[in-house]
């Protein structure tokens, strides 16, 4: 799909979570979503078959975000879904999460990191980030598993290698 596409799916998106007051909620969710299904083979090629019925994919997406999302973000996955373009979501989100984030002031930055980020790890990551850059941003975590261990940030041009790949190879180096 195209980017241009991609930004009319998030300007409408950022509209309807602003007006329901949800807005950084959906934005969180929307990136892990995005995250959990692109990471995903099985669940990826499941809501992404247009063979299978609309109302049988939008019932996975419930039942799997039931409870666990925001009704506003259910629906917005729910749509993006039915309208076949799961293989666009993770961009989808990631224009969200880029134009919440300047209509704040903000820089994103994304963090890739072998599991998860809980949100105690992404305030604090957050807080220790705008302590070292002088700006606020907003974390948007990526699940790598090439990882292993530790984080790889990236503000901007600006990249924070602090995974323990890279500094098993500095170490390597060093001796």
């Amino acid at each position: 799909m195209s980017e241009a596409v991609n930004n009319a799916y998030a300007e409408a998106i950022g509209a309807v979570a602003r007006a329901e007051g949800q807005a950084s909620t959906v934005e969180r969710e929307l990136v892990a979503v995005a995250s959990a299904i692109t990471g995903s083979d099985e669940l990826r090629t499941t809501l992404g078959d247009t063979k299978i019925p609309a109302a049988r994919r939008i019932q996975i997406v419930e039942d799997l975000l039931g409870g666990n999302a925001a009704p506003a973000t259910v629906s917005i996955v729910s749509l993006i879904v039915a309208n076949g373009r799961v293989g666009d979501l993770e961009a989808i989100a990631k224009a969200v999460l880029n134009r919440g984030a300047a209509a704040r002031g903000e820089e994103v930055a994304e963090v890739r990191s072998a599991v998860a980020l809980n949100d105690d790890q992404i305030e604090r990551l957050a807080a220790a980030l705008k302590a070292k850059l002088h700006r606020d941003v907003t974390i948007r975590n990526i699940v790598d598993p090439s990882v292993l261990g530790g984080i790889i940030t990236q503000v901007g041009e600006t990249l924070l290698d602090g995974s323990v790949r890279t500094r098993m190879t500095q170490l390597r180096e060093a001796f």
